[in-house]
Formats: C-alpha cells, structure tokens, sequence
C-alpha cells in the first residue's frame, strides 16, 4: 500500500534485475547488454556488450567480488566487478570465464557462498544443470533431466541442488552422493523420494531458507508453494492472479513492521548515460571521480593485474604435489603480505583524501 518511492526509466525492457548483496549497486539486462549502476548517484557505470542475444538472468556472489550472466545465446559469462570499473567507457572489459557448454538458452543462474571461491549452477531449456567452480571456471557437475529446467537453486550447505522443470517438478540432486560423477542422468522413476510435485505448470523460480529445512517454489501455475524439504510435502499454497515469476526467501530487515519506517536516503534517478559522457555543463554540480589504479597504468603492472596473477598462483598449487615445495610457498606468501600492506596503504591514502575533501570548508 506504500508509493512508489522512485519511478526509473531505462533504456528498454528489463529482462534480469538484480542488486549486490553490499547495496552498492545495480545491474539490469536490457535486451543482449548489461546495464551496470552506482545506486548512492544513480551513475551508470558501464553497459557490457558480450553476450549475442537477449539476458535471461543476473547474480552476484555473495560479497559482490563477481557477477554472473546468463542469455539467450547460450552462454553464462563470470565478470570481475573490480576489473569492469576499472576499464575506460571505450574498452569492453573482458569477463572472467565464458561458460559454453550448454546447447540452448540460459533459464536460471544460483551462486553458493565463499566469493571468488564460490560454486555456480546454471540452468537450461537443453534439460541440464550445471555446477561450475568459479575460481578456476571448472565444469564440475552436469546433471541431464527429462525436460528442461528452468530454475536452479542450491541450499546453504551446498549438499543438495533443487531444479524446477518446465512440467512443474522439482528435482532435488545430491551434490555429495558416492560414487563421484561429473555427468548424471536423474531418472525420475528411481527417485521418487527426491521429486516435488504439485505445481500443474513451469516451475519459474526456487528458493531454500537459511537453515534448510523449507523449500519456496513459484510457476506459471499462478501459486507459490512452500515445502518441507525432508518430507517433501507442501506445507502452503499461495494464489496470485497471474504466473508467478519470481519469489525468494529473505531475512525481514528490523525496521519492516514498523508503520513509521521509511528509507533514510531517497533513491536518485539512474542515468541513461555512461557516467563521464556527459558535459560539465548539463550535470550542474561539482563532484569528484575517483578511478583507482589507473596512475599505475604506465609503470609496470596495474593492482589487478597483480592480483590476477596472485589468484591464478593460488588456485595452481592445489592441482601441484606440493611436497619438497616449502621454499616456493613462503615466497607465495610473503608476496602476499607485501599485496595486503599495499592494499591497506591505499585504503588509508583513500580514506584520508575523501576526509580531507568532506571536511573541506564551503567557499
């Protein structure tokens, strides 16, 4: 019953909407690109033009390091958001891996916890999911399903992965079972104890409580349905007027049930235009822009760079015999102390320079 806080219009229609988990900002798919916005200004950062057909769906990791893309085209791409922000409004930033291996549209995406260390599923009219590893851009999972799928979801553990299918089943897939297999056919007939059903059409969206123990569905069905994941049974059916095309699970912030709350800083129109594009003249403020790194960029490596090469160092000596390698691991991480004093130097420099010009007396 509450007005609408901000109406915002953007270049078209939005396909994927999706904010990261820090708040800090805003990306939407817009027909084949990615619109990337500064929630506090209503900057727009960057438009990514990497994917060949129309955005289906859009995540971040959970401390808002990544965010994943899925389209049309087949493809699901993992971007850097650090490395994105840092590319000139002329260059296309490249993303991290390019996932190919499905053969029709991207439905859903889902990412687990742990950052650029997390694992990712992805979903598919081709009737698999998939589980990838961020870090390296591994495939470790493909499960193949009798339809296709059109939402994936993982619980908190990360033991179970849950798949809605487009004849309104729910297949729930153990990512621990024994014996270990990259490629997995679930049959149906065999697993009936791991198989939701209730939904009459396209299951469009899933969603797994904290402590895992309830399940939330949503389908063109026109319900949302909630279900104890140990006995599948469904504990709640919610109508709407209309199919359902997405519900989640969230925390209820602790100013939700008061009548009196309301957002503490109003929501600033988004722009239409890389920020940087337009003239001085049209903005009619003075601020200041703050691009990091790029006084290094004629003298050796950048910080990312840097730090891309760390990671890659990392994530090689888990696939090493790392006996007898004692001296090349101090040296590993000594090089990494050095990085993290770097950092906290150019954290400190940052900080005074933002109070230096918060503080400054008006003229």
């Amino acid at each position: 019953q509450d007005q609408l806080q901000q109406k915002i219009i953007c270049p078209g229609p939005v396909t994927c909407l999706t904010a990261s988990p820090n708040g800090l900002y805003i990306l939407a798919g817009v027909a084949e690109s990615i619109y990337l916005w500064e929630v506090s200004n209503g900057n727009l950062l960057a438009i990514l033009n990497r994917h060949y057909q129309d955005l289906t769906c859009l995540c971040f990791t959970d401390d808002s390091s990544h965010f994943l893309s899925g389209a049309k085209d087949c493809l699901a791409l993992v971007w850097n958001l650090y490395s994105v922000l840092q590319a000139e409004p002329s260059q296309i930033p490249d993303p991290r891996h390019v996932w190919s291996r499905h053969s029709l549209p991207i439905t859903d995406l889902c990412c687990g916890f742990g950052g650029p260390l997390a694992r990712a599923a992805t979903a598919s009219l081709d009737q698999t999911a998939k589980l990838w590893e961020i870090s390296s851009g591994e495939l470790l999972l493909s499960v193949l399903f009798d339809v296709g799928i059109m939402a994936v979801t993982l619980d908190l553990s990360e033991y179970h992965m849950f798949c809605g299918g487009m004849d309104g089943s729910i297949f729930q897939v153990d990512l621990c079972a024994w014996p270990v297999q990259r490629d997995r056919t679930f049959q149906t007939e065999r697993e009936n104890g791991k198989v939701f059903k209730g939904h009459r059409n396209q299951v469009t969206c899933l969603s797994v409580s904290t402590d895992g123990s309830l399940l939330l569905s949503g389908s063109h069905d026109e319900t949302v349905r909630l279900w104890d994941i140990q006995s599948k049974q469904c504990l709640k059916t919610m109508n709407h007027k209309g199919p359902v095309t997405n519900a989640f699970i969230v925390l209820a912030p602790a100013n939700m049930f008061n009548p009196d709350g309301k957002p503490s800083v109003p929501l600033p129109k988004f722009s239409k235009h890389l920020h940087g594009t337009e003239s001085n003249d049209e903005q009619g403020s003075e601020g200041v822009t703050l691009r990091l790194g790029l006084h290094q960029q004629d003298s050796g490596e950048s910080y990312l760079e840097k730090a891309e090469k760390m990671y890659s160092q990392m994530y090689s000596t888990r696939e090493k015999n790392l006996v007898g390698d004692q001296e090349h691991l101090t040296i590993q991480v000594s090089e990494l102390e050095e990085e993290v004093s770097t950092l906290r130097k150019i954290n400190k420099n940052l900080f005074d320079f933002s109070a230096r010009i918060i503080t400054k007396p008006a003229k």
